[in-house]
């Protein structure tokens, strides 16, 4: 190994909003998970967040008293030392433009997580998995047949 290979191969220490001098910051997944679920649905035409099971499970924990639903729910992320990629599953309310909606949450989660972090969001996926339809809600499922 030449002498310009080992230097290349030495990060350089550098400073960051995370890593000072002082000493280093560190964020926990759930942390940057939370953020990134409630700054996706401020995004006006976001239904909910989860693939199919995840709701069906926030739907049930919902009806026992004293429990919360999980804000970081249908939020994957990863979190480095100065970095963090978030994958999203969303469903989409019926009417919105996707391609639309899917660029106002990637720039909301972006900026609540450098904002409130100093992480540095690499990127943001969105997967749209489901659209909710106008009059599909949890009320419509009774049955018809007993009344």
């Amino acid at each position: 190994m030449t002498a310009t290979a080992e230097k290349n191969t030495v990060a350089p220490a550098t400073e960051s909003a995370l890593v000072t001098k002082q000493g280093t910051t560190t964020i926990a997944d759930t942390v940057v998970q939370k953020i990134a679920g409630l700054a996706a649905r401020e995004v006006t035409g976001v239904y909910d967040l989860g693939g199919g099971a995840a709701r069906a499970l926030s739907a049930i924990r919902d009806r026992i008293p004293g429990a919360s639903a999980s804000v970081g729910q249908g939020v994957t992320v990863e979190v480095g030392e100065k970095q963090a990629a978030v994958d999203l599953q969303i469903l989409v309310e019926y009417g919105v433009a996707i391609a639309d909606l899917a660029r106002a949450v990637r720039r909301n989660v972006i900026t609540a997580i450098e904002q409130m972090t100093g992480l540095e969001v690499v990127e943001v996926n969105i997967n749209v998995n489901d659209v909710h339809l106008p009059g599909d809600d949890d009320e419509t499922a009774t049955s018809d047949r007993v009344r």
